[in-house]
């Protein structure tokens, strides 16, 4: 699998007309949009790129919730017109999710249903990893009806994959459940990218600070209704770049499932639990500014409208935090309808249909959503 990767990537530089360094210290080649990775694809093959569709635009930040949007470029200067930034990479290793057996843990809320997109501000720390082969992200997931295929956009912190401990923004995708297919960004052909000024696997150096200033990002994901294809838009209006609708069966169509929230891996088979932190590394209860968040949580209908979460009935998956030195135990519960008014915090009184069995079933901490 490496090699594949080796052999994939290797050709890229050569159709690179410019090299530019980054403020994080990255070195970014502007490659040519129609050599870049994804028209090797075997179902790309012939493929015309579109243009980006008008999609909406994302919600204005609350006070104190800054926008990750300057400029990357130690110059100033981005690619020229024709052209996607590609981070260059130093080494050649593939990180897919098939080859890990390790365990996934993650707090998100999910809503079922038809979706033709979401969106989401997106609160952003520097989590602690505990080891290299370990990450923690915060992401929006877009799931098939039979869970086999899914899209993913956020930021994580990957040490092994980065070569840093920074948030970096990223992409992933899959076709058979992780199985066979798929990959980050662009590390193997699927996702096309048309932005010559973001580049994926940008480092994110504003980050939110404990009970002070609090930094996101404003990302969504929405499908066009003429290709199938599902666009991926950062900041207020930037479009990216698109999953084509030839990678999928079923999401060439609806999705059935949104996802919000976030994952951490941990990478012991067994024994101890990872130290790695999940957001803030610290309990909702703590609330706004201390607890990791996300807000102005969107998903677009079948009528492809845009629908607040709070309207609709989510089911959270949390954690027992008296079980954090031994392992997780997930929780489904089902919250009740909320109003739009004021600060709305999901408590315990708020939760239905916990098993008397499950431990800890009185010790659930509430999911803060900030006003």
């Amino acid at each position: 699998m490496n090699e594949t990767l080796k052999s994939h990537l290797q050709p890229i530089n050569r159709f690179a007309v410019k090299a530019i360094q980054s403020v994080e210290g990255d070195i970014i080649d502007c490659v040519l949009i129609h050599k870049q990775p994804a028209f090797n694809h075997p179902l790309l093959k012939g493929h015309k790129l579109w243009n980006p569709p008008k999609i909406s635009k994302g919600h204005k930040q609350m006070n104190n919730f800054s926008d990750n949007i300057e400029s990357w470029s130690l110059s100033g200067e981005f690619c020229p017109e024709g052209t996607i930034p590609i981070r260059r990479r130093k080494e050649y290793k593939f990180f897919g999710r098939k080859d890990i057996s390790q365990r996934h843990y993650h707090a998100t809320a999910i809503v079922e249903g038809g979706f033709t997109g979401a969106k989401a501000n997106i609160n952003i720390w520097t989590p602690s990893v505990e080891k290299k082969d370990e990450y923690s992200a915060a992401k929006i997931w877009i799931i098939s009806q039979s869970f086999s295929e899914f899209i993913e956009v956020g930021w994580q912190v990957f040490p092994s994959k980065y070569r840093d401990n920074k948030p970096r923004l990223f992409v992933y995708w899959t076709a058979d459940g992780y199985k066979r297919t798929g990959c980050y960004n662009l590390e193997c052909p699927g996702f096309i990218q048309t932005n010559r000024e973001i580049y994926l696997e940008r480092a994110i150096f504003r980050t939110s600070t404990y009970n002070n200033n609090q930094c996101g990002l404003n990302l969504r994901i929405e499908q066009d209704t003429d290709s199938g294809h599902w666009w991926l838009g950062y900041g207020d209006g930037h479009i990216v770049g698109y999953w084509p609708s030839n990678l999928f069966k079923e999401l060439k169509g609806e999705a059935h499932l949104v996802q919000f929230g976030g994952e951490v891996l941990d990478v012991n088979p067994s024994g101890y639990h990872t130290a790695t932190s999940m957001g803030s590394g610290h309990f909702a209860e703590e609330g706004f500014g201390k607890a990791a968040f996300f807000s102005n949580n969107q998903v677009k209908d079948s009528t492809f409208s845009m629908v607040d979460l709070v309207e609709m009935k989510i089911v959270f998956m949390v954690f027992d935090k008296n079980l954090l030195s031994n392992d997780y135990v997930a929780l489904q519960m089902e919250i009740k309808r909320l109003g739009s008014s004021g600060k709305r915090v999901f408590a315990k009184d708020d939760i239905q249909g916990i098993p008397s069995s499950i431990p800890g079933r009185n010790n659930i901490w509430p999911v803060h959503v900030p006003p």
